[in-house]
């Protein structure tokens, strides 16, 4: 228990802390007009109070993530604990705050046009190909499992339910922001707080006692905790998700000052939420082996309503149920709206202006984007659920990792401490690198090897960054010698 209580002391002493050194090495000026005015448009671009876009951002990059993907982790034992403090602090809200950031500084600019202004055409490329494709697996994945819920406690089918929650998708996805996104979220934003937070009360309170730090691997299968630990437990340390989302609130923020407390405040906010549930899955089933065996018979869905109902009754029921339905599906909806986007950002060139996209022939624009993604996306949901997840896990982090290269190079072209994004970043690398080729989502390679290719590469990533540093800092001699 006192690592659990020592772990969420440290994300908040953290927030308190290293956010103000995030923010001051960025450099802030709020007497610059944020895009929610200068691009102001009633559609995307709408000024909210930094409360509520707190509260969007948490539930935008939360949902079920910070649940889920804690519960697995709680597999590999209190070591858990570690990779969600410090991959929050270091990693996960240093990458939430540059992409939320970033984007206010360049007029809304979404994530994969972010890319290509510091990594370059070839990478933005790639990054709007996997960023939209993820987006349609998280919405495909967080959709399927509230329709079969559904479908099993009422007398809907399944494909009924499916057509119901796409139904509420296209409204989401077409409406301005302020309707129903910054209405009724917050709203569902206070649930994924409060279901947490009683829950942590109980674990405390209860007769069992949440384990404390050990450094051993206590997964029952004897899965590797690198890089496996890392891609499971993502939302709640380190997600690229985050980074598609960011954007939608950036377009919100009435003053820059406000994105600490948006983006890296929320990133903080899911690091104890998944601490809790993390703690809950270690600790209510007796042991790993006991965690192991309930996902087995009713996965991670059923092992949250377990805990849930035990722990507080009917209320926890309730809680589980709007968790596991209202959480997954807000999830979704945010996606397709970033993913539409996306696409009409990356399609902005065949028209006069970018801002069509909000009156007239945009509007109709906005429809098309928006068609385009909910087709594949309503396939894909009517498929195997895992099938799905396997990919998501990837691609997410690889979404991760070239924003947080990109925030170092923001900060090496600016002459600004590029470290706090680069070291997480050649971290990240290592995970993504090794895990491709370990992974039976991947090439399914023997560990080792996989260990030893996901070393090689990386290294050439660290001396590609040390070229980009030694470039810098020639360039910036040159321009010394010319000004002199």
């Amino acid at each position: 228990m006192v690592t659990f209580l020592f772990a969420i002391i440290l994300l908040i002493v953290g927030y308190i802390v290293y956010s103000k050194v995030v923010e001051r090495i960025f450099g802030i000026n709020d007497a610059q007009l944020t895009p929610a005015y200068t691009k102001s448009d009633g559609m995307d671009f709408v000024p909210m109070s930094w409360w509520k876009g707190s509260l969007i951002q948490l539930l935008n990059i939360a949902g079920l993530g910070p649940i889920f993907g804690a519960i697995l982790g709680a597999l590999y034992g209190p070591i858990a604990f570690i990779w969600i403090v410090v991959g929050c602090i270091f990693a996960g809200a240093v990458h939430d705050y540059f992409s939320g950031m970033l984007s206010i500084r360049h007029n809304g600019e979404q994530y994969p046009t972010l890319v290509g202004r510091y990594l370059g055409k070839t990478m933005q490329g790639f990054i709007n190909v996997i960023s939209i494709l993820l987006m349609v697996l998280v919405a495909a994945a967080f959709t399927a499992g509230p329709a079969q819920l559904i479908s099993e406690i009422t007398p809907l089918s399944f494909i009924v339910a499916l057509i119901a929650i796409f139904g509420y998708f296209v409204l989401a996805a077409l409406l301005p922001v302020n309707k129903i996104i910054g209405r009724i979220y917050p709203i569902f934003g206070a649930i994924l707080i409060f279901m947490a937070v009683s829950i942590a009360i109980s674990l405390l309170f209860s007769d069992t006692s949440i384990p404390n730090l050990t450094f051993a691997n206590l997964h029952p299968g004897d899965l590797p905790i690198w890089p496996l630990l890392m891609v499971t437990i993502s939302c709640g340390a380190i997600s690229g998700f985050h980074s598609t989302q960011s954007p939608i609130i950036a377009r919100t923020l009435k003053k820059e000052s406000d994105g600490r407390k948006v983006f890296y405040g929320a990133m903080i906010a899911e690091g104890v939420i998944a601490l809790i549930w993390a703690a809950a899955g270690m600790t209510f089933f007796g042991g790993t082996e006991g965690l192991q065996a309930a996902l087995t018979a009713g996965g991670p869905a059923g092992v949250v309503n377990e805990i849930s109902t035990s722990l507080l009754g009917t209320l926890g029921g309730i809680l589980a149920i709007l968790g596991v339905i209202i959480l997954p599906i807000t999830t979704g909806d945010t996606a397709i709206r970033s993913s539409r986007m996306m696409l009409i950002e990356l399609l902005s060139k065949s028209f006069k202006k970018t801002e069509e996209a909000s009156q007239g022939k945009g509007k109709f624009i906005v429809i098309i984007a928006t068609v385009f993604i909910m087709i594949p996306t309503f396939f894909l949901s009517t498929i195997d659920y895992s099938f799905l997840w396997r990919y998501v896990g990837w691609t997410n982090q690889v979404v991760a990792t070239v924003m947080l290269w990109t925030g170092a190079m923001y900060l090496l072209k600016n002459s600004k401490f590029h470290w706090i994004c680069g070291i997480p970043a050649i971290f990240m690398s290592g995970v993504v690198c090794t895990y491709i080729f370990y992974a039976p989502e991947g090439f399914s390679m023997g560990y080792n090897i996989s260990l030893a290719i996901g070393t090689a590469l990386t290294l050439i990533i660290i001396g590609w960054y040390i070229k980009q540093i030694i470039s810098h800092k020639n360039n910036n001699s040159d321009s010394q010698h010319t000004a002199a």
